[in-house]
């Protein structure tokens, strides 16, 4: 996807970027702050968001990195209060932190299934409760709000030893749908971005060897999504016009089929 050379769209923004770390959201954070929005970025590994944040900085922008695990509800908590109180009220969240570990049911990995559920879901929800109240008042303060989950193409497709992390995408998906609903009409934007197969170290934490090889053989044989791909996307959905909601974006490459 082409980037608009020196346009800053999103000047003025504070874009909160959870799964900041590596991935997807690392291209978000970096394509967010090249367009001019203050940046905090949420994750884990503390080492790979300092990376991050010096990259951003040398660039000219401006980044605030949290280390933060999103299932630990009150640091997401006090993380929401840090990006307050050091950059200003959050106008966009990007709530993208998530994992993928698919098996056979029959295996009763069930610790597998509690980290995702953990994660996928818990950790969302976590983001959501800190981070509503400040795009409630962006937009009651009559500037542009979003909400963005990121979902999965598996969250509407049957595949095979997807059945818990299929479920919990479906969930985000569903989740997108129902918080607009109710945000919507106070002109908070929500939308769910619902990628296929992208170029990411995601694939790596699959530990089944049958499922291993079918992600493997679907990089090897088509030309996946980068991550930059799905940041310009998020980008796009948060540079349209305040009353233009662009609800739920499915990004596929052009050669995948499932």
């Amino acid at each position: 996807m082409s980037k608009v050379i020196g346009a800053t769209p999103l000047t003025g923004r504070v874009a909160v970027v959870t799964g900041a770390s590596s991935g997807i959201g690392e291209a978000t954070a970096e394509r967010l702050a090249e367009l001019g929005a203050s940046v905090a970025l949420l994750a884990r590994r503390k080492d790979n968001l300092a990376e991050l944040a010096d990259r951003i900085t040398a660039a000219g922008g401006t980044a605030l990195a949290l280390p933060v695990d999103v299932t630990d509800r009150q640091a997401v908590a006090d993380a929401a209060r840090e990006v307050r109180d050091r950059l200003g009220r959050a106008d966009l969240v990007f709530n993208n932190a998530g994992v993928q570990l698919i098996s056979p049911i029959e295996d009763l990995r069930v610790d597998d299934w509690q980290r995702q559920i953990d994660l996928n879901v818990t950790g969302v929800m976590n983001v959501i409760a800190a981070f509503v109240p400040h795009l409630v008042e962006a937009a009651e303060a009559g500037g542009p709000a979003d909400l963005v989950n990121t979902s999965s193409i598996a969250a509407t497709r049957v595949l095979e030893k997807f059945s818990v992390y299929s479920g919990t995408k479906a969930y985000i998906s569903h989740l997108t749908r129902l918080l607009r609903v109710e945000l919507g009409r106070k002109m908070v934007r929500v939308s769910s971005i619902e990628p296929g197969m992208v170029d990411t170290e995601l694939p790596d934490h699959v530990t089944d060897p049958d499922a291993s090889e079918l992600m493997a053989g679907l990089l090897r044989e088509i030309e996946c999504l980068s991550s930059a791909d799905v940041a310009e996307t998020v980008a796009f959905v948060a540079s349209v016009p305040r009353h233009v909601n662009l609800t739920e974006i499915t990004v596929l490459p052009t050669a995948q089929a499932v």
